[in-house]
């Protein structure tokens, strides 16, 4: 059986690209399970998967985060890898996608969790929003705070992998140099510049909806917002960036990684930073279709 990917909310699934990618697990949050079912419910992903991997936007209560670090610890599993990431929530779901792909592969279940980090650099998340007064997650300067007060004012927001913030009307957002599609999830905005502006600009190859995370209006400051996120869609590509990190052995607990940290029990590569990532993987114009 593949690795299991678990997630913190429904709404960070989004359907999957074939029939072969498999759903992902919800670990829920203390006031909707007690603790003795949430215990139950991670050893069966355990002894069905081996492994599981839960991914979950930095922006969750704190409750909620500390109830999957008790599951871990009352279980005294090594066997579970909790990666906290700093994307915006649609960009999460997207890259929970990828790692949902990723499980078929055959990676070991460290080369999956570590790969999380590397995928997250070719995940383009942003939004377009309607004030950055409340943003607190990307760089705002003062002036963009004052015009954020002007009626009408709108702003797109690239929060990863580099942190950019533009007036509409005033620049552009900078994209990808390769070929992606995208999904969008609409909140209390109405405009169609993600669709009409937006994407031909970065020459996506797709544009899909799903429905807004729930944790979407905290993590951007305000409801009045269509988040987006751009990504690599194909498996063949996303297995040939993978394949492409060295492969190391985590000095703590064992097992297969890549990268500079090991996804299960976070500890830093013992012999130094040897291909952190693999930036450049993909040159200008990588098709989505292409295989490794």
């Amino acid at each position: 059986m593949p690795t299991a990917i678990a997630v913190t909310s429904a709404d960070l699934v989004l359907p999957p690209t074939d029939h072969q990618t498999p759903t992902a697990a919800l670990l829920q949050p203390p006031d909707a399970q007690p603790l003795e079912a949430a215990l139950a419910e991670m050893t069966v992903l355990l002894e069905q998967h081996g492994s599981v991997i839960a991914l979950y936007p930095a922006s969750i209560p704190a409750a909620h985060e500390r109830r999957l670090h008790t599951i871990r610890a009352v279980l005294e599993s090594d066997r579970i890898a909790l990666l906290k990431l700093d994307l915006p929530p649609l960009g999460v779901a997207v890259l929970v996608r990828q790692m949902r792909q990723l499980s078929l592969c055959d990676f070991s279940a460290g080369v999956v969790a570590s790969a999380a980090r590397l995928l997250a650099h070719y995940v383009y998340a942003g939004a377009l929003l309607g004030s950055v007064a409340r943003l607190d997650r990307v760089p705002v300067s003062l002036k963009a705070h004052a015009k954020s007060w002007v009626p009408g004012s709108q702003f797109g927001v690239l929060a990863s992998p580099q942190p950019q913030l533009v007036r509409l009307g005033t620049g552009e957002l900078t994209g990808p140099a390769f070929a992606t599609q995208l999904v969008l999830a609409r909140g209390q905005l109405q405009s169609d510049w993600v669709t009409g502006t937006l994407a031909p600009a970065w020459q996506v190859h797709g544009v899909h909806e799903h429905q807004l995370p729930a944790e979407s209006p905290r993590w951007w400051g305000t409801a009045r917002l269509i988040e987006f996120a751009a990504f690599l869609p194909d498996i063949s590509v996303l297995h040939q960036l993978v394949s492409s990190v060295r492969r190391e052995v985590c000095s703590w607990c064992g097992i297969q990684l890549i990268g500079d940290r090991c996804g299960f029990c976070s500890a830093p590569l013992a012999t130094g930073p040897k291909h952190t990532h693999a930036r450049g993987a993909l040159p200008r114009g990588t098709a989505a279709h292409q295989g490794s």
